[in-house]
């Protein structure tokens, strides 16, 4: 379905700490220009008082753009709210599905699940700060939590509240036991959650989240919910987000080469303003995942990417020995 303030929801890219950068960002807009893009989360409180610039700048190709926002006090996630109307973003995202301890020590993330109340709270001051949709990304439920009518009531409080949307990683986080790697692999995912969900609440945007790793589950996965978001096979694997894309909207499928060169002009831009070419390079090592050359690709861009003066010529090279190991396995 469609909800005003909200398009590009049927192909999203997660929210991931140090990785969606500006950067990371620009990259996948390329990969997928319909899609919808999420910053890294930021605390409420950071935004208030941190490096705006830093923390808030974007460029303007990566709209539909959301930011991600972390904490749980109303009238500051609703300043931050405000704040991030003001530059410009498409919509605000509460993250209540993050389990790691520096978050659970700060009262944010997944264990706000065990406290309904306070997340509709700090729903219902964001939506009344701006015009923009007030969204949230959540878990299944927390540690041993295994009843469906308990996330189904956390979703519906947080809709009562003014929820636009709500992004389902589908599976439980665990506060304790488990790092925030193992808490992505470990809970099993269980999909059927999120589809009846959607089934008992058609008019209720629901994107999927969790372990969608191909084009073909991405679409199954499509025909039963709004949307899907893609996190770490994205970002690893950033051709199938470029694949899904084209599978979708009909638009043609560029070649890998195609695309990273698509990135020169915002390279070679970045340089000029003073940028090292490795806090980009680092988000296009997986461009040519599965390909011969591949590893080579990867190589020669972590090696020189680091070097005083590095700048486009390094990519050509990767993509000059990329074609010679192609060509020798053609």
């Amino acid at each position: 379905m469609k909800v005003k303030g909200l398009s590009g929801m049927r192909l999203c890219v997660a929210p991931m700490m140090d990785w969606t950068d500006r950067h990371c960002r620009v990259f996948h807009r390329i990969l997928a220009p319909g899609a919808r893009l999420y910053t890294e989360m930021v605390h409420a409180n950071a935004v208030i008082h941190g490096d705006r610039e830093r923390l808030l700048g974007f460029d303007a190709a990566e709209q539909p753009l959301a930011l991600q926002l972390g904490g749980s006090e109303p009238a500051a996630l609703a300043q931050a709210a405000r704040i991030a109307a003001d530059w410009g973003y498409a919509e605000v995202n509460l993250n209540c599905g993050c389990p790691s301890d520096r978050v659970q020590a700060g009262r944010f993330g997944a264990c706000l699940m065990r406290e309904p109340a306070l997340v509709a709270e700090c729903v219902a001051a964001m939506v009344a700060a701006v015009d923009i949709p007030v969204t949230v990304k959540c878990r299944l439920g927390v540690d041993e939590d295994n009843d469906y009518d308990l996330f189904a009531a956390f979703v519906d409080r947080q809709v009562q509240a003014g929820a636009a949307m709500v992004v389902v990683h589908a599976r439980n986080a665990w506060l304790k036991g488990l790092s925030p790697k193992e808490n992505r692999e470990i809970p099993p995912l269980r999909y059927d959650w999120a589809y009846r969900l959607k089934q008992d609440r058609p008019s209720l945007p629901v994107v999927l989240n969790g372990g969608i790793a191909t084009v073909q589950a991405a679409q199954e996965h499509m025909q039963q919910l709004d949307g899907v978001m893609l996190g770490r096979a994205a970002y690893h694997d950033p051709y199938v987000l470029h694949a899904l894309e084209a599978a979708q909207t009909g638009m043609a499928l560029l070649s890998r080469e195609a695309l990273l060169v698509e990135m020169r002009p915002y390279i070679e831009a970045r340089l000029e303003s003073g940028l090292a070419l490795k806090h980009i390079t680092r988000h296009l090592l997986g461009l040519f995942h599965g390909q011969p050359g591949g590893r080579a690709f990867r190589q020669i861009l972590s090696e020189g990417a680091h070097r005083p003066g590095a700048g486009w010529a390094l990519l050509e090279q990767a993509l000059q020995v990329t074609r010679m190991q192609a060509a020798r396995v053609a």
